[in-house]
């Protein structure tokens, strides 16, 4: 055929897919979504075909309904066992009836078939899910991913096909061909239209997609806008190739959370779902000591923008450690490295090297997690391991196990970069080890999402709880392992009531060494028309059974209980699948069997390794390894092959194993001689490592010329001191030192604390060069304690004019840190009672808790100055701004 002649979406073999596009409908309410994803398919070939779609949904779905739409008659689908399913879409498209049948493969990942299209016919398949939405802080975020992206599938080629994927089944990842659909040219987009509905206004953003936002009263109507470069979309049409991320904000966090929505008619059992949010700031003391991994993803699959944006969180994930914690930090792709033989005590000198070490990564290689993730853990059985990735690999089951057979009491704090992340494995992590996940799309403020995920780590939290029911009955409580309350978390409880009636539920467990309780009022109402709250619990329970790891009989008796409860619910899971079988008659009947139409996606937007140069498809892939990607001239698979199997490099006292051929060393790990990240930018000016991006590249520039000039903290500390007509000294080597700059500064910045407000980049600006003691270095007169006291107290000054105390729910725990620095170096101030007065008055200013501000005016006691002042905060701050200019 001529190749002008051909037009529509084809496969790798010549053949046309079938599939032309894919909406997105729903509502976003107060405390749930409701979401349609439906896929539109037509035949343009001369014989009936069976299309085969690999996609992902949120893995916290829970999906609830399935339909097909041709010749304008809609088919509502069914739940069945998995087997089963299958056996009467099979049957179906034997007999000649068209049929549509979907599975799960992962808890985000489905396929759906569609067979017996006819030709010229257009047929529509419909799934509905839903998701619950919790607030905090009057923000909720709503992720849609969008393709099933490339993952890294271990181990050997073993086993039987059962599904038309890109790799084969290994030993490691039996079901790697269901999840690794062909990539190629993809002509089909995607369209959007939610409705969002909390009872008042919101505002609505998107850091992933440009949107067309609508006032409907109060309710608001979110579509997305084509990209104007995209010729070969109409309308509003989007490329599937990165998650929509969707983020409301609303004045009042409150509204949209309601304490507990139940279900019941008027016979039977009803259901509940009960949500809290602790305030347990009263329960904060001193954080124990802890001892933190950080693991860091370097594969191909974070090249392009996710390993820098890891980058940068990595090094503020550092800055809120306190001196005392011990820490280490892994870079894994095929094999992994350590910055230490073994976790090292958080100091300036480690903070540094940690940085330094740090700003080497490369990307490389595959995504070999299981190692490094198991090493982490043994290294902090009881404390804190902190990924960074995007989360796309074949053996997350195989992860998981791994790391609860190593884990004590410590949990895992998760962040997903980039714009194709595969949370199954994040959520699950965060779920199973009592931790918590954050997800960073490209356009967001990394920052935020770190200090907010820390936060969560060092916040105060409830452990061992128990719940006890007073007034009423109720059972079948899911999750059936209860979580440990966080500080301003939403806590969700669902379950089951017999008999309407109100009580109320308490609440009770352990903060560190002291008893918890909290009671919470109950109405249970006799009658209720709130499906969604069923079909929620039904999910929480079948999640719960999934996690219990039986085996043997249990096992089996365990897979029939999940069964009947989803068949009941209808609900799809691992264990059964929806299906639909339209019933034809006459010309319409198709006979024969269909040739399957595998539809290809996206290559995954930001994902350099698919630009580079490609070796040929038909090399042989090793053992452990990206699929290769279609012969696309546009986007082919990673450029250099993968390591052996088994390179696992451990490190033996601190050595680093040297890096790819080609590849600039990352820096050295913790040696005799303190270095900055100074020294990597040093490098790759005289052209040593691969090409990085031309922005970054500027914008390290930028950081440079900024650093010579000083930011907003030099001229703060410099302006808020009268200068002296003095010759200035000979700096000494740490002042001419380039320090590591995280945040790039404006020229027009406030030059004291009596100015105007500061940006919040800027706020991110002087957070970000807190030292490791929790306090900031100054300059002027005094010896050391008395310098940064003084440097400490200015910087905490100019955060309170921005409201942020160490009660701030991104900022706080940095704050509550340098409050609890100047209380320890209260003691060595003594030779300047001025700057002891500055730094105890402000701590009292910015300290939110009781006993924090006991402390502080136990030790404020020998100092007239503070005396009256502490208990009237306007005449203390006043005076605080004076003392702040001296």
């Amino acid at each position: 055929m001529n190749e002008q002649a051909r037009c529509g979406l084809f496969t790798r073999d010549g053949a046309q897919v079938p599939l032309q596009g894919v909406e997105v409908s729903g509502e976003l309410l107060g405390g749930h979504a409701r979401v349609r994803v439906t896929q539109r398919y037509r035949n343009d070939e001369k014989k009936p075909v069976e299309a085969l779609y690999t996609f992902p949904l949120p893995s916290d779905a829970t999906l609830s309904a399935f339909s097909m739409t041709c010749a304008g008659r809609r088919v509502a689908g069914v739940v069945k066992e998995r087997e089963e399913a299958f056996r009467a879409y099979d049957d179906a498209l034997t007999e000649g009836h068209g049929a549509a049948l979907l599975d799960q493969e992962r808890a985000n990942v489905f396929t759906a078939q569609v067979g017996n299209l006819l030709p010229g016919e257009e047929t529509r398949v419909e799934v509905e899910f839903l998701q619950t939405l919790t607030a905090e802080e009057g923000s909720v975020r709503w992720m849609l991913p969008t393709l099933v992206a490339p993952r890294y599938i271990p181990g050997a080629v073993h086993g039987d096909r059962t599904g038309h994927g890109e790799a084969a089944p290994t030993t490691r990842v039996p079901d790697a061909d269901r999840i690794t659909p062909p990539q190629g040219r993809v002509d089909y987009g995607l369209r959007m239209d939610l409705l969002i509905d909390v009872g008042r206004d919101v505002v609505v953003e998107s850091p992933s997609h440009r949107l067309t936002v609508t006032k409907e009263g109060t309710r608001t109507r979110v579509n997305l806008q084509r990209d104007s470069l995209l010729k070969s979309f109409a309308g509003d049409e989007v490329e599937l190739n990165r998650d929509v991320v969707l983020t409301l904000r609303n004045a009042n966090p409150d509204v949209m959370l309601t304490p507990v929505v139940a279900h019941r008619k008027a016979e039977g059992p009803g259901t509940f779902a009960l949500t809290v949010v602790p305030d347990l700031l009263n329960l904060a003391t001193t954080p124990p000591r802890q001892e933190v991994v950080f693991v860091v993803d370097t594969s191909g699959s974070m090249a392009g923008d996710s390993l820098p944006q890891a980058q940068a969180a990595l090094r503020l994930c550092l800055r809120h450690l306190r001196e005392g914690d011990r820490f280490n930090v892994i870079a894994f792709e095929n094999s992994f490295r350590s910055f230490s033989a073994q976790t090292v005590p958080f100091t300036q000198r480690t903070l540094e090297q940690a940085d330094a070490w740090v700003a080497g990564l490369r990307a490389y290689g595959g995504t070999e997690l299981l190692e490094p993730m198991v090493t982490a853990m043994k290294a902090a059985p009881d404390g804190v391991v902190v990924l960074l990735t995007d989360g796309q690999v074949g053996n997350e089951s195989e992860i998981l196990d791994a790391v609860l057979s190593a884990r004590g009491t410590g949990r895992v704090f998760s962040f997903g970069i980039g714009t194709n992340v595969s949370d199954a494995l994040l959520r699950d992590l965060a779920r199973r080890t009592d931790g918590a996940v954050e997800f960073i799309h490209p356009g967001e403020r990394i920052d935020e999402k770190v200090v907010a995920q820390f936060s969560r780590a060092l916040a105060p939290r409830v452990t061992d709880l128990e719940v006890r029911f007073e007034g009423v009955e109720a059972s079948e409580l899911a999750p059936s392992t209860l979580p440990p309350l966080v500080d301003g978390t939403p806590w969700t409880l669902f379950g089951r009531y017999a008999r309407a009636g109100t009580g109320s539920v308490t609440l009770k467990g352990r903060s560190g060494r002291e008893p918890f309780s909290l009671t919470v009022r109950l109405d249970l109402p006799a009658q209720s028309d709130r499906p969604v709250v069923e079909k929620l619990w039904a999910a929480e329970r079948i999640r719960g059974w999934m996690d219990a790891g039986l085996v043997g009989r249990r096992a089996e008796a365990m897979k029939e209980r999940i069964v009947r409860l989803a068949v009941e619910h209808q609900l799809a899971t691992t264990y059964t699948s929806f299906v639909v079988v339209e019933e034809r008659q006459g010309d319409r009947r198709a006979s024969g069997t269909p040739e399957t139409r595998v539809v290809p996606v996206n290559a995954p937007a930001g994902w350099s390794m698919f630009n580079q140069v490609a070796r040929d498809v038909d090399d042989d892939v090793p053992e452990g390894g990206f699929a290769p990607a279609p012969a696309s001239p546009r986007r082919r698979a990673a450029s250099k092959p993968l390591p052996a199997p088994g390179a696992v490099h451990r490190s033996q006292g601190g050595a680093v194993p040297p890096p790819p051929p080609s590849m600039a060393a990352p820096a050295p790990a913790l040696g005799p001689e303190p270095t900055t990240g100074s020294s990597f930018q040093a490098e790759l000016a005289d052209g040593a490592g691969p090409q990085r991006p031309a922005a970054s590249k500027e914008r390290r520039e930028q950081e440079f010329a900024k650093k010579e000039k000083g930011g907003i903290f030099d001229r703060l500390m410099s302006a808020a001191k009268p200068r002296k007509a003095a010759a200035p000294a000979a700096p000494s080597p740490e002042q001419t030192a380039p320090r590591e700059v995280l945040y790039e500064q404006e020229a027009s910045l406030p030059l004291s604390v009596a100015e105007g407000p500061i940006a919040t980049e800027d706020v991110g600006g002087l957070l970000g060069q807190q030292l490791a003691n929790g306090l900031w270095a100054g300059t002027g007169e005094g010896p050391e304690p008395v310098r940064q006291a003084r440097a400490t107290a200015r910087v905490l000054l100019v955060l309170l004019r921005e409201g942020i105390t160490s009660s701030h729910p991104l900022h706080g725990a940095q704050v509550k840190k340098a409050v609890d620095a100047l209380l320890a170096l209260a003691a060595q101030l003594d030779p300047a009672p001025d700057v002891a007065e500055l730094a105890l008055g402000v701590a009292w200013l910015v300290a939110a808790g009781p006993r924090t501000r006991g402390r502080i005016e136990q030790a404020a006691k020998p100092l007239p100055g503070l005396g009256g002042r502490l208990g009237d905060t306007a005449a203390l701050r006043q005076h605080m701004e004076t003392l702040a200019t001296r």
